[in-house]
């Protein structure tokens, strides 16, 4: 027995001669569904249709494996004729279908994807086409066609999704039959009629006048204010001269965070991927890599990292999931020794971050405090030795030993599950609230704060302490 795919086209008439020759020796024609028009062409032939199939189905995908095991399976005892409106290769169960039976023929129909950017009058020839029930997979794009809009459900999605890539105010054009008229892309969702002939085309404007942009729009920014005519400033710098830009942008961004400001997040979350970008693109003038190298090692290295989601580990809490993602990190990195581990903390990071996190890391050899009490021991030790050092007038041995003292103090807090530089950083803030309530309160007074004894500064310290707690 056999399997003959046949696309009818969009209209009555598509139905190509050698179709209708194979249609002739079929002892069994199925039809995807009767509702087109093009179904029409097989007037005069005895046909089972799977519209049945829709109603049965759970989702779109399950759609698909449904129909083409109901054709896979009539294959079986029949030679069977198996046709789709517009063409086979736009019709995902087909592709099933050839996948499974390498033997099948294929009589190709009118593409409706062609048929609908010819109505659109699209000037774009980069045009990515899928069906409404699989738009959420849609990715960046210069121009969409978006077939299979056959319900206020699926216009919705194809909405809110379009509206996301190309902007809700950009203008489409809406297809039904063999009609098209422009609308905005908020609009898909308010026609009045949809079937399985609506379909959505939309492209792209002007690059200085789109409503939504990308990672590769602002890769393309970048490389246009780069090129020859562009900014002077842009053009004259280097990886190293904008390197501070990145620690810039990210405390910035920090700042945002720790204000809730969603506002200040977007913004600071856009300038981190322009240095993102900007960097990127430095390196690909250099012949080093190009951006889509930096995203591509970075979803490698997820997924490699979490081999207890893509892979055969197992973590059932989120410390198992971090040891998880540590044991792959040295494998990643070629790590065969704690040590290499430990030394490959930046040191250009904030000394009290990277202490906590060289602590942390020569923890995890078993080299640690039993305790943070055990800890902070070591800390009064540290302590003793560094009055001595001064009481000494040795001013290196006092270096040496606040350094030690400092260690010891992040050690202990990092021990008792304090993030150091979050508790450093609250810890200045209060400070500085309490120094400006001080000077405040001695001003109110009629008074000078420089020339006030240390008594009376510790009076006022300790009002102002009152006072913020109050508040």
């Amino acid at each position: 027995m056999s399997i003959t795919l046949i696309g009818l086209g969009i209209r009555e008439g598509d139905l190509t001669q050698s179709a209708k020759r194979a249609l002739d020796g079929a002892d069994k024609i199925l039809a995807h569904t009767a509702h087109t028009q093009s179904f029409k062409s097989l007037a005069g032939y005895t046909v089972e249709t799977l519209d049945g199939v829709f109603e049965s189905s759970r989702n779109f995908d399950t759609l698909n494996k449904n129909l083409a095991k109901s054709v896979l399976n009539a294959g079986k005892e029949h030679a069977v004729c198996y046709c789709v409106d517009g063409a086979v290769s736009e019709d995902e169960a087909c592709k099933i279908i050839l996948k499974r039976d390498k033997n099948a023929v294929v009589y190709e129909g009118v593409s409706r994807v062609s048929h609908i950017k010819n109505l659109a009058r699209l000037n774009n020839s980069a045009v990515t086409a899928l069906s409404a029930y699989e738009v959420r997979s849609l990715k960046s794009c210069r121009a969409a066609v978006v077939y299979d809009v056959d319900d206020d459900f699926a216009a919705s999605e194809v909405k809110i999704v379009l509206s996301d890539l190309f902007g809700e105010e950009t203008t489409c054009v809406f297809v039904r039959g063999g009609e098209a008229k422009k609308i905005k892309i908020y609009e898909i969702d308010r026609q009045k009629n949809y079937d399985l002939t609506c379909a959505v085309a939309v492209e792209e404007g002007e690059f200085l006048k789109k409503d939504r942009y990308d990672f590769a729009d602002l890769v393309h920014m970048v490389e246009v204010l780069r090129a020859p005519g562009g900014c002077p400033w842009d053009r004259a710098q280097t990886n190293a001269s904008i390197k501070s830009n990145v620690i810039e942008e990210a405390y910035e961004l920090a700042d945002a965070i720790e204000r809730d400001d969603d506002d200040g997040i977007l913004e600071e979350t856009g300038d981190i991927l322009l240095q993102a970008a900007f960097h990127a693109l430095l390196k690909e003038e250099q012949g080093a890599f190009n951006h889509i190298d930096a995203t591509t090692g970075n979803v490698k290295k997820l997924i490699f990292r979490h081999s207890h989601i893509f892979g055969g580990d197992k973590a059932a809490s989120e410390s198992e999931a971090l040891g998880v993602w540590d044991k792959n990190k040295l494998k990643e990195k070629h790590m065969t020794t704690y040590g290499e581990s430990v030394a490959a903390v930046p040191k250009n990071m904030p000394a009290c971050m990277r202490a906590q996190k060289v602590g942390k890391r020569a923890g995890k050899s078993g080299m640690d405090f039993l305790s943070p009490v055990s800890a902070s021991e070591k800390l009064w030790e540290e302590v003793k030795e560094m009055v001595e050092a001064m009481q000494a007038g040795d001013k290196a041995a006092t270096f040496d030993e606040a350094g030690d003292v400092l260690f010891a103090a992040v050690n202990t807090c990092r021990l008792a599950g304090v993030d150091c530089e979050e508790a450093l950083r609250a810890a200045t803030d209060k400070f500085v609230n309490r120094f400006v309530e001080c000077e405040k309160l001695i001003i109110a007074d009629g008074k000078n704060m420089s020339a006030r004894a240390e008594l009376e500064l510790d009076y006022y310290w300790v009002k102002a302490k009152n006072a913020l707690k109050k508040d």
